[in-house]
């Protein structure tokens, strides 16, 4: 079954954690929790040299990952996005140039969103069905334009907030403590994330879980 009213868990910041119901049915921070899947997703914005070693890292797991990649770097990674994706990973849309989607119209909305799907589809091969917004923020319009584009919103239930911390145990933590099947980790191709995530993977596997793709915890594949 797959979840609709997505669930958000927010907060890391201040240390305490808030749920946030979405009720936008293309809105989604979560999935099916029946499968006993989570989700890995990066959102990739630089380190093409880091994101292989993650790509290694995943192959010695045998698991899969959801790659939101932003237009701008994939123009110039070409063979590292093309990489990801023949190692049997998800391709979704991070936007072009990494704006604030929140503060954008329905067109603009379009215009950052639509050209980078246009560029990962063309990488590819295979039509892009998802889309991170930049920072997590976005707007009725972003949602009104990802819809126009046959598009779901993901967003996620664990941020790892690797972009700012580098210590690893804390990261571990982040993206390891009492996780559910059906959880999104959010992560990015950072150092810290390198190290950490040889722990994530054993700790998913070590209890009981495994890993997936977006589309397939969503109960598309």
């Amino acid at each position: 079954m797959v979840v609709v009213l997505a669930v958000s868990i927010v907060g890391y910041y201040s240390g305490n954690a808030t749920a946030v119901i979405y009720e936008n049915p293309n809105l989604f921070a979560s999935g099916n929790n029946e499968n006993d899947e989570v989700g890995l997703t990066f959102n990739i914005y630089e380190s093409s040299e880091n994101v292989l070693k993650i790509l290694d890292i995943l192959d010695e797991f045998e698991a899969k990952a959801t790659f939101f990649i932003g237009g701008s770097w994939a123009d110039d990674n070409v063979d590292c996005v093309r990489e990801i994706y023949n190692r049997g990973h998800e391709i979704g849309s991070h936007g072009y140039f990494h704006k604030d989607h929140s503060k954008m119209s329905y067109d603009a909305n379009l215009e950052e969103i639509r050209p980078s799907v246009k560029l990962l589809e063309m990488i590819c091969g295979k039509k892009v069905e998802l889309f991170a917004p930049p920072s997590g923020a976005y707007n009725d319009n972003t949602l009104a334009a990802c819809a126009s584009l046959g598009m779901k919103v993901i967003m996620w239930s664990r941020d790892t907030i690797d972009w700012r911390d580098k210590d690893v145990s804390v990261l571990i933590q982040r993206a390891t403590k009492n996780l559910k099947s059906g959880e999104f980790i959010l992560m990015h191709p950072k150092a810290q994330t390198v190290e950490a995530l040889p722990e994530i993977l054993k700790y998913i596997g070590e209890n009981g879980l495994k890993t997936a793709v977006i589309s397939q915890i969503l109960g598309e594949q």
